[in-house]
């Protein structure tokens, strides 16, 4: 039998459409590319999108040593496998604007890859809303496991729809080349360090 080894629920505060899976106090954010409409990452980073602009999502947890074959998606309304890379092996559910309760750590297996599989239902109840009372749920599972493209098992909302039209949108951020001048400095320098 496959039982968790954690598990946990809360409500997590969301701003801007987001709340996090997050090593310590981080405060860059991956590139915006929501190309599965739910999660997206960078290394130490996953970036979880809410249906809501602001408010409390309710949010269970599952950390798991081995992998859960089969997914359940009659209860949800997108379910996403999406591959993440714990820095530290301090990876805990986060908020940017307050505290979120004691979360249990969800990669206790040390640094490395994992794979979640996130759930959620009920992004499309208040979509763009700043609400008081949670109406949204996510179940998130993880467990250790190689990096894998995402795994997509439902996808109906329109929350969703959205984000991944945005991302089919937006170009790829990739880094700027180095001003002309500075690519030969740093070409002259390797080379130079190359032959003393």
């Amino acid at each position: 039998m496959n039982d968790p080894v954690a598990r946990a629920s809360g409500l997590v505060r969301v701003e801007y459409h987001m709340f996090y899976l997050a090593e310590g106090t981080q405060d860059e954010q991956p590139p915006f590319r929501p190309e599965n409409g739910l999660i997206f990452s960078a290394p130490g980073r996953a970036v979880v999108l809410a249906g809501i602009n602001s408010g409390s999502v309710h949010t269970t947890v599952e950390v798991y040593q081995n992998p859960i074959a089969r997914a359940h998606t009659e209860e949800w309304d997108e379910v996403v496998d999406h591959s993440v890379q714990a820095l530290s092996g301090r990876m805990k559910v986060a908020s940017l604007m307050d505290d979120s309760p004691a979360w249990p750590t969800l990669t206790p297996f040390g640094p490395g890859h994992y794979r979640v599989r996130l759930h959620a239902r009920g992004r499309d109840r208040a979509y763009d809303g700043h609400l008081a009372e949670a109406e949204e749920d996510y179940l998130l599972q993880i467990w250790p496991s190689q990096p894998e493209p995402d795994t997509v098992h439902k996808q109906s909302d329109q929350a969703g729809a959205g984000f991944r039209q945005t991302a089919l949108q937006e170009p790829l951020n990739e880094p700027a080349p180095p001003p002309v001048g500075q690519a030969r400095s740093q070409a002259l320098e390797r080379l130079r360090r190359r032959h003393t």
